[in-house]
């Protein structure tokens, strides 16, 4: 077994910068905590390659400059496994992200596996290995870490460099090696790290059921509870949970009495933020909301327009059984609504517009739309030809 190596002390991180150099490509993963934290707290970094593995100590070496500058190196493939809140920590750290990104959960699709499969699925699948799961909920911040615990996570890249291995051999043998070209190339998106305030009413469900003065005061409260989760390091949902947002919308309260009224809010927030929240409230709702611009679809479909779907639908389930995939993962519900409902701004975030989905089927779905191909049953199977007429 290839002995861990714990870095903790500046020389060593010297000597693993240096063994990053000299490597074509590295596993990654981090573990952190923010159950009371708005931001991750980075408490360790697990870095592999088949002839090593280190876990680098942050909280003991506050100055991680020298290793961000090794594993940024664009001449190295970081290999991740479901990456996001991994680059967000790499994000909070240097303002940076790295590529090229391989990422084990994503890839894992185009060889037959459901979106989103798990680590322990697919070490279970590919290697037979079951993991063992028992430091899942440590507390990463405290020290010293136990033997168990570093072994625990230094699993967690020592299988993902064989996971790797065996993913890049059987997407090579099908051909679909650079199928994933952009969709790695868009985990290095900086968007998709950056928190602005101002938009974080969109990611509240539900708020396409409101009035105006109730939309207006969602999105006013949202963005005041992100800029001081933000500002305090607190979880959102300490200061307010979305359910008291839209209870806030619909009862607007303008006095702090009235708000400690609230069903579920906090006496802390009531009695720290009351008067500014009122004040927010009363604002919000004598002033028109920002739109919620659904770019042209219908509140709801017709028979015709759900005929269509179901003719696209039909269309993707071929494509996804000739290529043994999926059909969720070659495209969802709501990015054939995107096509049909030609939602022009969501271009460039609809899948089947770009890399291999696009060669694959939203080629031939947009054609479908336009008039310009057509579906046929020849004998017991469904083609698409080119319209003559």
């Amino acid at each position: 077994m290839t002995p861990i190596n714990y870095v903790n002390t500046p020389e060593q991180l010297d000597e693993l910068c240096a063994a990053i150099d000299q490597a074509p490509w590295i596993a990654l993963d981090t573990e952190f905590l923010r159950e009371k934290t708005y931001y991750p707290l980075f408490c360790l970094l697990q870095i592999a390659t088949p002839e090593w593995v280190a876990c680098v100590d942050p909280i003991a070496l506050p100055k991680l400059d020298k290793l961000f500058a090794a594993i940024y190196n664009p001449n190295i493939v970081k290999v991740l496994h479901s990456c996001r809140q991994d680059l967000e920590i790499f994000f909070q750290e240097t303002g940076k992200l790295p590529a090229p990104i391989f990422d084990t959960q994503v890839a894992a699709p185009l060889l037959g596996f459901q979106d989103n499969p798990g680590y322990a699925m697919l070490v279970s699948s590919f290697l037979n290995i079951n993991l063992n799961k028992a430091h899942t909920r440590a507390d990463w911040s405290k020290r010293p870490l136990t033997p168990a615990q570093i072994e625990y996570a230094a699993d967690d890249v020592i299988y993902l460099c064989q996971v790797y291995q065996v993913i890049l051999q059987k997407l090579a043998e099908l051909g679909r090696a650079d199928w994933l070209k952009h969709d790695f190339a868009e985990l290095s998106n900086p968007a998709f790290y950056e928190v602005d305030p101002e938009k974080a009413w969109l990611r509240i469900k539900g708020k396409n059921k409101l009035t105006g003065k109730q939309l207006s005061i969602v999105q006013a409260v949202a963005n005041w509870r992100e800029k001081h989760a933000q500002s305090e390091n607190r979880p959102k949902s300490w200061l307010l949970r979305d359910e008291l947002i839209f209870d806030l919308a619909k009862l607007q309260p303008e006095t702090t009495a009235e708000l400690a009224t609230v069903r579920g809010i906090n006496e802390r927030v009531v009695h720290k933020y009351g008067k500014e929240l009122c004040q927010l409230i009363t604002d919000a709702k004598n002033r028109p909301p920002i739109p919620l611009n659904e770019k042209g679809r219908p509140a709801k479909k017709s028979q015709q327009q759900e005929a269509i779907l179901d003719i696209l639908t039909a269309w993707v389930r071929v494509r996804a059984e000739e290529n043994l995939l999926n059909p969720s993962i070659l495209a969802s519900r709501k990015d054939l609504e995107a096509l049909l409902f030609n939602d022009s701004d969501d271009e460039e975030e609809c899948p089947l517009m770009h890399g291999w989905r696009y060669a694959m089927a939203g080629k031939e779905l947009v054609g479908l739309l336009n008039g310009e191909l057509c579906l046929a049953i020849a004998g017991d199977k469904l083609t698409i030809i080119e319209k003559s007429c």
